[in-house]
This record gives C-alpha cells, sequence and structure tokens, in this order.
C-alpha cells in the first residue's frame, strides 16, 4: 500500500480543539515540525505517535487517519 493512500484529518482536529502545532507537538513529546509535516502527510507516523495523537484530541485514532480506498488497492489483498 502507498502512503498516499493515507488520508488524515490532524490539522482539523487541532483546529476543532483550538491548538496550535506547538501546542499539540508538546502535548505528545515530539516537534513542532514533526505535527506540521504529519498534516502536510509528508511523514507517516509510527503507530504509537498516531495513538498519543488520537488521545490528546480526544478523537479515535481511525477519526484521524484513514485509507483510502480504490478499485486497485484493497487491505486484504497478498502481493
Amino acid at each position: 500500500m502507498s502512503e498516499k493512500n493515507l488520508k488524515n484529518t490532524l490539522k482539523v482536529q487541532r483546529a476543532k480543539k483550538d491548538l496550535t502545532q506547538e501546542q499539540l507537538a508538546q502535548m505528545v513529546g515530539v516537534t513542532r515540525k514533526t505535527i506540521n509535516t504529519v498534516e502536510k502527510r509528508k511523514y507517516v507516523p509510527s503507530t504509537y505517535l498516531a495513538l498519543k495523537l488520537a488521545k490528546a484530541l480526544e478523537v479515535p485514532v481511525e477519526e484521524l487517519f484513514q485509507i483510502r480506498e480504490d478499485s486497485r488497492n484493497h487491505v486484504n489483498d497478498v502481493d
């Protein structure tokens, strides 16, 4: 699966909580730049960081990150 198929709503969820990138970064123990690169989909966070972000924003991790489905990419396909 390509990382391009990973959608995230981190920026939207962060804005709902009225948090800056710096504030969220401090809450989860990373740099502001890390938050920025995740929001811009330049960096795919580890499972641990994704879970920490979800907890900090008080949303399920599935609300922050979703796999985009298309006819050529199926989760159950085995290569």
